[in-house]
């Protein structure tokens, strides 16, 4: 049976600490989509991590991780984050990584940088990771799968036709150095060697998983608005992040997957550039990133303060519906705790007409909150595993969005650890 589980927002909804909890009890914890351009902030018996690239289950000595086809697979940072998982003290975990993913190569990083800078303020955000350009290659078929690694003569024609387009736009676009073939060759057959114990046809893996009747789980990157597709183009990443790509990001029958733990977190946060309706600033702001979190609202892979907002009826409502929600978990409610009332966005102002329908990008951009307040706790909730010991009003906040979303919340997370979490 496979469970996928995946953001209904801008992303850093608290999916780590899901997939982290479900994985003790899993076979298979799998990344199909994205690459190391976001983090998985998880806290355990090992220590507070930030997993970018790795799966969440390799905490798990009995799980199988495995990074899909759809993964953008940047070798190096793979070989150095599961290198900083075992120097903590984790046993080697068992993990493997598609004969069919597609490689994160150094012009790419590079690329990403460079158009990053060009662009200057009219930049997208990007955690330069060279995430656009690698898929960009994908599509364009000018992309490197791993499985091409182990064929010298293929990789020395294939980079024949491919350099002569980097360098044209490095020197007339970017004014840049050209790139040498014989280092990019040498850099993809020594890829090709550090990755190898790694490599599998991890799709006819999760099918056999799946005809034995293996617990197996999908862990998405990012949220529903920064789909490709769906989200808030064009300050979106560059796969799916919805769970219906999970069947093609990992190799397996759409119908397998059988349920979709939509994650949203108690107020709305998000790192990098795009419209984003309930958003706070200055000191409000400062005061929800501050008390966000474990660590407070700081992205886990740049390191760059999130932006912060009310909780979003009309955004999150959407999130769950684009990602065929079956259960909703609810994160990080204990950290509203501080405030003697709480705002949340229940719809839209656009030029006078308010919605409760997540509209285009064209018209978000002249959208505006509409908030109701409801009073706060102003008690700490840290550690709470049963519903009835919250407080009154923080269950009047809960079941207050519950019936805007029109859905119950099975999972609310009253703290950042493992087990301080409500299973209803």
């Amino acid at each position: 049976m496979i469970t996928a589980i995946v953001g209904a927002n801008w992303g850093d909804e608290g999916k780590g600490k899901v997939t982290d909890m479900l994985a003790c009890d899993a076979d298979y914890v799998v990344r199909f989509q994205g690459g190391a351009n976001a983090g998985h902030t998880i806290i355990n018996n090992y220590g507070r991590f930030a997993l970018h690239l790795l799966p969440s289950g390799i905490f798990n000595e009995n799980t199988v991780n495995i990074l899909a086809n759809g993964v953008a697979l940047n070798i190096p940072f793979f070989i150095n984050e599961l290198k900083s998982i075992i120097d903590a003290g984790v046993k080697e975990p068992k993990v493997y990584v598609s004969d069919r993913a597609q490689i994160v190569m150094p012009y790419h990083i590079d690329f990403d940088k460079y158009e990053e800078e060009r662009l200057s303020k009219a930049s997208f955000g990007s955690t330069k990771s060279g995430i656009a350009y690698i898929f960009a290659d994908k599509y364009q078929k000018i992309g490197f799968e791993v499985n091409e690694l182990y064929d010298e003569e293929y990789l020395s024609e294939k980079l024949d036709l491919i350099l002569p387009i980097k360098n044209a736009i490095l020197k007339e676009l970017y004014h840049k150095e050209p790139l040498k073939k014989e280092d990019v060759l040498k850099t993809l057959l020594e890829y090709g060697e550090m990755i190898k114990p790694y490599v599998k046809n991890t799709s006819k893996m999760l099918r056999k998983a799946i005809k034995d009747g293996k617990k197996i789980l999908f862990e998405g990157q990012l949220g529903t608005l920064k789909d490709t597709d769906h989200g808030i183009y064009p300050m979106v990443t560059s796969s799916s992040t919805l769970a219906g790509y999970a069947a093609i990001g990992a190799g397996v029958p759409p119908y397998e997957i059988k349920n979709i733990i939509a994650v949203t977190k108690a107020y709305s946060s998000a790192v990098g550039a795009g419209e984003f309706v309930s958003e706070i600033f200055d000191e409000e702001a400062n005061g929800l990133r501050t008390h966000g979190g474990d660590k407070g609202e700081f992205g886990a892979t740049t390191g760059r303060p999130r932006r912060v907002g009310w909780f979003d009826v009309v955004a999150t409502k959407y999130g769950i519906e684009m990602q065929g929600a079956t259960d909703i978990a609810f994160m990080v409610v204990d950290a509203l705790s501080y405030l003697d009332e709480i705002p949340v966005c229940v719809s839209y102002d656009i030029d006078g007409e308010i919605t409760d329908e997540f509209p285009n990008t064209s018209k978000l951009k002249k959208a505006k909150p509409v908030l109701e307040r409801l009073k706060g706790w102003k008690c700490d909730i840290r550690g709470i595993t049963k519903y009835e010991e919250l407080p009154k009003e923080a269950r009047d906040y809960i079941e207050f969005i519950e019936e805007k979303l029109g859905k119950k919340f099975k999972y609310i997370s009253t703290g950042p650890k493992r087990e301080e979490m409500i299973i209803r």
